[in-house]
């Protein structure tokens, strides 16, 4: 008996990229189109008649704003819904808004035209659209933010810790789909000297920043987008910029990054791949490594990499991933030293950082 096709709901005002998007979804055997509206009021009636598998969501729409609509869906009768969404700088910020509200995905719509959108898009539109309708629901929980603390309590807690080693522990973690909520709870549950973090998360251009932004804003260490040549220190965590490669170089005892572009690497850029692969040449040993929630398999290879070079190397568990696709391959790969849930991650880093 053959697979049943996910049935996909288009939102978006504009007739172009209705009939873009159509034609990219309807190219995947996997994927139906069974409806396209121009705003969410007209798609609310065609939910009533027929729920989708996934909704694919412009955000600024007439009569109605997408990120409004999201709310209303994920928090009365959740549907797995994909942004495609001009993130310009200035509104990446709603944009983040519209993930801590439930989109299983965020994809930016093209610069170039509709025609390079098709041409370079089909494959991430149409794997974003099947990771979501594989993606675990969650109704929108209320979340309560963390204060920044003192530099008072700072220097308190540095008295606590016994000396660092003179090759200082770093931990690389790579995630994808389901990926910003989960590197949000191990880094709200960091300490203030906590080791140094470079992580890559698979995201569209601009949306990093206001990512690390926030995060930064309810962290107890500090959260930034990475640049070249910032040092992994204590206490901070660097997330690559989206659409850069992120590497982990060294000179000496220093670990620094490197922000690079190249082109897709495991369908990626950044790519977990890139990342970790360079931790395993200039961190080995002294490297931890997270495979975290997400489709595909970015971030199997390089984890089998680390793990050979000696690294501790940790995926989440099945349970508490969103997609377990990444883990799934990197465990496959015999790749992975523990398999843990979400909720453990945090201290299994500090434990073998020291």
């Amino acid at each position: 008996m053959p697979n049943k096709k996910i049935r996909v709901l288009i939102i978006d005002d504009s007739a172009v990229v209705r009939q873009a998007l159509s034609k990219i979804i309807s190219s995947d055997a996997a994927l139906e189109v069974m409806g396209a509206a121009a705003d969410p009021f007209i798609a609310a009636d065609k939910i009533r008649e027929e729920a989708p598998d996934v909704i694919t969501l412009d955000i600024e729409m007439p009569r109605m704003d997408g990120l409004t609509f999201l709310q209303k869906v994920m928090s009365q009768h959740p549907i797995p819904i994909v942004v495609i969404s001009s993130l310009a700088e200035e509104n990446s910020e709603t944009a983040l808004r519209a993930v801590e509200y439930g989109a299983a995905e965020i994809i930016q719509k093209p610069h170039l035209g509709i025609r390079n959108f098709l041409e370079e898009g089909k494959i991430l539109i149409c794997d974003a659209v099947k990771a979501a309708a594989t993606a675990k629901l969650r109704r929108i929980i209320e979340r309560r933010v963390s204060q920044k603390l003192t530099a008072d309590v700072v220097i308190a807690k540095a008295r606590t810790r016994a000396m660092a080693e003179t090759t200082n522990k770093v931990a690389v973690i790579g995630a994808s789909t389901g990926g910003t909520e989960a590197i949000r709870d191990i880094l709200e549950a960091m300490p203030l000297n906590s080791p140094g973090l470079v992580i890559v998360q698979h995201m569209p251009e601009h949306f990093t920043a206001a990512f690390a932004r926030r995060l930064d804003g309810i962290c107890r260490i500090s959260v930034k987008e990475a640049e070249t040549d910032d040092t992994v220190v204590r206490g901070r965590a660097l997330i690559a910029p989206g659409n850069k490669h992120l590497l982990l170089k060294r000179s000496g005892a220093r670990y620094y990054v490197e922000v690079k572009d190249g082109p897709l690497v495991s369908r990626h850029r950044p790519s977990v791949d890139v990342l970790f692969r360079s931790a395993a040449q200039n961190a080995g040993k002294n490297a931890v490594g997270v495979i975290m929630t997400g489709m595909g398999d970015d971030g199997a290879r390089g984890m089998a990499e680390l793990h050979e070079a000696g690294a501790r190397c940790v995926a989440q568990n099945e349970d508490s991933c969103v997609v377990f696709g990444m883990p799934r391959e990197a465990i496959k790969r015999g790749a992975v030293d523990a398999v843990l849930p979400l909720s453990a991650i945090p201290d299994e880093i500090i434990r073998q950082c020291g």
